[in-house]
């Protein structure tokens, strides 16, 4: 064999020795996502809500991904530590489920640049943090038809979290579609200042019915504002989730999260390595909500009048805030024939037409 056969036959041979390595590359380890929940998981609200989609992206993307949570984490500095935390501990994407989250999500992400954050309902984002909210609005509306029509005192109940854009639109929103059928028919509210504080919720609900309010709505995180309703016999307006087993005799719809496509969705883009930072702003046409079954309480008419306008927002051809939208000292905030921006309803700081009721430092 000659010099030249001799060095083919040994480097044919590495070749050989090399090619399962080339062609089975050893995989990569699971990526770690984190969330952070600002109340107890449990079995029903905004929290579980997010669990729930937590659970289904880790089984879609099963032996990509490895997830961990916190819950009841406060906002502020708490929350801020959490965050930290999971960063350090090789987290490469976290969420960031409540408005309060916003700055501390964006702290954090300036010393991490290699890890992706993900921060709900609030407004801000940076080169590595994206944010995400539903278009809950469009559901609230819907519910205020189906109260609109079904009050009989006229006064229909919300239990409200905290007097913050997102807050204030849900509740406008539902005045408004609750007048567009019975213009006289107005809203209350009472503040609890907490998402989560079942006692303060339950008592905010009381004093609401004791004001005449025969339907209530909430925009809290426990369902105790469903019990109080089932137990003084007054209708109410699921949120987050289905809570009916709460209520069976008095709620008659509501409107229920879901953020497990929209979670399925950011992971696989980043193991992809094609997420880009950004705002994304879902509706009942992107599936970032559903309507709740409505029961046999509501007459099939109304029923019908609901999914007929439910239709039309999914279709783009109905806005609960097309004008004219006045608020309720009589100023016209958005003009007949236009419809309002999403700026201004990100940055919305007024009760419309209907309200009972003042926002806190008005």
């Amino acid at each position: 064999m000659s010099t030249r056969d001799l060095v083919r036959t040994i480097l044919g041979g590495v070749a050989l020795l090399a090619a399962p390595a080339l062609i089975g590359a050893p995989p990569q380890a699971p990526v770690k996502v984190g969330f952070v929940y600002v109340g107890p998981v449990g079995d029903s609200g905004w929290t579980f809500q997010h669990d729930l989609g937590r659970k289904q992206m880790e089984a879609a993307l099963k032996g990509k991904v490895t997830t961990q949570f916190v819950e009841s984490v406060p906002e502020g500095a708490d929350s801020e530590r959490v965050i930290r935390e999971m960063a350090q501990g090789g987290a490469k994407v976290i969420f960031a489920t409540s408005f309060g989250y916003m700055n501390p999500a964006l702290n954090v992400a300036r010393n991490y640049p290699n890890t992706i954050f993900m921060h709900a309902t609030g407004y801000k984002t940076a080169p590595n943090l994206g944010q995400y909210n539903g278009r809950f609005y469009e559901g609230r509306y819907l519910n205020g038809v189906v109260a609109g029509k079904l009050t009989r005192s006229n006064i229909v109940g919300y239990v409200g979290s905290y007097p913050i854009p997102e807050v204030v639109m849900a509740i406008n929103a539902f005045t408004q579609g609750m007048r567009s059928v019975n213009p006289k028919a107005e809203m209350r509210v009472v503040w609890v200042n907490s998402w989560f504080d079942p006692g303060k919720e339950r008592e905010a609900a009381l004093t609401l019915i004791s004001q005449g309010a025969d339907l209530l709505s909430h925009e809290t995180d426990s369902a105790a504002a469903n019990q109080a309703a089932e137990e003084k016999g007054v209708k109410v307006f699921c949120y987050n989730t289905d809570e009916l087993k709460y209520a069976p005799r008095a709620q008659v719809g509501g409107i229920i999260l879901t953020w497990g496509d929209y979670y399925t969705q950011v992971v696989s883009d980043v193991l992809a390595g094609r997420w880009k930072s950004g705002s994304v702003w879902g509706g009942l046409k992107d599936g970032f909500l559903k309507m709740a079954p409505m029961s046999a309480a509501v007459p099939k008419d109304v029923q019908e009048l609901a999914k007929k306008l439910e239709a039309q927002i999914v279709a783009g051809k109905l806005h609960p805030f097309t004008g004219p939208v006045v608020d309720q000292d009589g100023q016209v905030r958005v003009p007949a024939g236009q419809t309002i921006s999403d700026h201004d309803l990100e940055k919305m700081d007024y009760y419309v037409k209907g309200v009972a009721s003042r926002l806190p430092g008005k």
